[in-house]
């Protein structure tokens, strides 16, 4: 976790985030903070542990810290936040020494992660971000976009 833990130090890193923090600062719906990023990764490392999935716990929480950090970017210009996020974690992964296939693992769920058709490794962070927002105890849950059948009114991680 060396690693994910120097991403989470790095200044730009932290730029990012706190810019997602000023664009949400007013939001009512589910929020793309560090508090989410964690909880997608932990969803995800229980399903790869239950399931046997055989990914590394790194890679997992790598993925997650970074799946949402380019939120912004849609904010400002409407650029789709898995594109800023792969291009803004790209750099950080390379920066700290992932490997190739590392990098391609982790490409794969940040692009991925909002596909619902998606598999191998982006169906995990597809299900793990969807599992992470808790309607059930959200006060907006009545203005969300979200169906009734996605919204999260049981807890399953």
């Amino acid at each position: 976790m060396k690693r994910v833990n120097c991403i989470l130090n790095d200044d730009k890193y932290v730029y990012y985030l706190e810019k997602n923090k000023q664009y949400e600062e007013n939001r009512e719906f589910c929020k793309h903070n560090l508090e989410h990023f964690l909880d997608v990764a932990r969803i995800a490392q229980e399903i790869n542990l239950e399931e046997k999935l055989g990914f590394s716990k790194e890679i997992i929480y790598a993925t997650a810290i970074l799946h949402d950090i380019g939120r912004s970017f849609q904010y400002e210009n409407g650029t789709p936040h898995e594109i800023a996020s792969w291009e803004i974690g790209e750099h950080l992964l390379e920066k700290y020494n992932f490997n190739q296939e590392e990098i391609e693992i982790i490409k794969l769920g940040i692009l991925g992660h909002r596909d619902r058709e998606s598999k191998g490794f982006s169906e995990l962070m597809y299900k793990s971000d969807k599992f992470s927002r808790l309607c059930i105890n959200c006060n907006a849950i009545d203005k969300c976009n979200w169906s009734n059948e996605k919204k999260n009114m049981k807890i399953y991680y």
